[in-house]
């Protein structure tokens, strides 16, 4: 007798991953130390996406099943691109990573339509990762597009797609910030350099093992203002 198949973790924004069009599924996970990506969406099109699940009434599965509301989905294939889960008379319901149209969403520099070094670009940031991955980020997209944003930027780390707004001018070279320490709480920093992808901490202020530690990365956007009564 097999044994029960486990089921998908319940993670916010964790990739759902639903079958492609062969019946695969990504066969490659991130480690913990691969860098953070950025994949950026011109607005307009975005919001067209958007549009598009909005009016629909049917929508495609995902991993857990039938799927009730508008989402969108990231595709990592024939380039990579952002699409409607809704299906309407003009969508078909065999969606697959190798089928791609110069009309679908494509995130800057993996358009294979539009840049050569579309397949190198894709593997730096997926690796030999492909497939269809649902996403919740439907709502915070739509605020940003509301905004007037021109552009929507998306981190991932191979396991997660999450809406990243900052940038590094946001943030003050040699100012001091909290971050997750993975041990459940979070580590006083002091930021030494930072991209819009990752910035360079050094503990400080921690207890003397802790501030030991060497510099090292992290994703930019887990960087937090010092909370007040804590500095107090």
């Amino acid at each position: 007798m097999n044994p029960p198949r486990p089921k998908p973790p319940e993670c916010h924004n964790d990739l759902r991953r639903i079958p492609t069009g062969a019946g695969r599924f990504p066969s490659q996970l991130f480690t913990k130390d691969k860098p953070m990506t950025i994949l950026t969406f011109p607005a307009t099109d975005v919001a067209a996406q958007i549009a598009h699940a909005r009016a629909c009434n049917t929508f495609l599965p995902n991993w857990n099943g039938p799927v009730g509301k508008p989402a969108l989905i990231l595709i990592v294939g024939t380039g990579v691109h952002l699409r409607s889960n809704g299906i309407d008379g003009t969508t078909t319901r065999i969606v697959t990573t190798r089928h791609t149209d110069p009309s679908f969403t494509f995130a800057e520099g993996i358009n294979p339509f539009r840049d050569e070094d579309w397949m190198s670009r894709r593997r730096e940031a997926f690796a030999d990762l492909t497939g269809q991955f649902y996403t919740d980020i439907l709502d915070d997209v739509q605020m940003l597009i509301d905004r007037g944003h021109k552009t929507i930027r998306l981190a991932t780390d191979g396991h997660r797609i999450r809406v990243f707004v900052q940038r590094a001018d946001d943030y003050l070279i040699g100012g001091a910030y909290d971050v997750p320490s993975g041990l459940g709480g979070t580590f006083r920093v002091i930021l030494q350099d930072a991209n819009d992808s990752f910035a360079i901490v050094q503990n400080s202020g921690n207890c003397e093992d802790f501030d030991e530690m060497p510099p090292y990365r992290v994703p930019l956007d887990a960087l937090r203002e010092i909370d007040d009564r804590r500095a107090a």
